[in-house]
């Protein structure tokens, strides 16, 4: 085990299309080659992300489990996290050297949180396309998170959003709490997401296993 005290594991929450599945895909990218990655994804009757981040070569297929929740994908995450305990136990099993692990929820709300025994970082991405009232809407999720991300910025003139609105209000709602800006499918923005993570995460840069293909 690279990190000493077991892997990192990593919470990423959002509603339904805000860029969850994109910003697992790029950081897993961006990271393969220095540490010892896994992924879990969750979704409500199906597999579809694992799948995806599969057909997209994240990381190698085995490192990639998909979790089926059932009709609440909140209570996977926080309330009863034990598939997904189970998903990363299993994973630790199989690679003992793992660095990482990324915990991918389903469709959130703004209320989702992680369970602090199943997350040690959580990041809560949102989407402009959302709408500008977002971040000042609150929730656990925007208040709470270690880093929020705000995605798909790029699209803001066209759906009559003002970032330093957006920008403003994140702030006032977080405090200290760090948030940014991102365009995942361009991977603007997500190099201040992996420094936060490298930072806050305690990780081990130069010394740690790659992921194998």
């Amino acid at each position: 085990m690279t990190q000493p005290n077991g892997p990192l594991r990593i919470g990423i929450g959002g509603p339904v299309g805000s860029g969850k599945t994109t910003l697992t895909e790029k950081l897993c990218k961006a990271l393969r080659d220095e540490f010892s990655i896994a992924v879990v994804t969750n979704d409500i009757y199906t597999r579809e992300d694992a799948m995806m981040l599969a057909r997209l070569q994240a990381l190698p297929e085995d490192r990639i489990v998909g979790v089926e929740t059932g009709g609440c994908p909140h209570t996977a995450i926080r309330e009863d996290a034990s598939i997904n305990l189970q998903a990363i136990a299993e994973l630790n099993r199989k690679f003992p050297d793992l660095d990482i692990i990324f915990i991918e929820s389903g469709g959130d709300n703004l209320a989702a949180t992680f369970s602090p025994d199943l997350a040690d970082l959580t990041l809560y991405v949102i989407s402009v396309c959302q709408g500008e009232e977002i971040p000042r809407k609150g929730g656990p999720a925007i208040t709470r998170s270690d880093f929020l991300i705000i995605n798909k910025s790029d699209l803001a003139p066209y759906v009559n959003v003002n970032l330093d609105v957006m920008e403003s209000d994140a702030g006032r709602m977080r405090g200290k709490r760090p948030f940014g800006f991102t365009d995942l499918s361009r991977g603007k923005g997500l190099r201040e997401v992996i420094d936060f993570i490298v930072e806050h995460g305690g990780l081990r840069v130069g010394t740690a296993t790659s992921t194998a293909a």
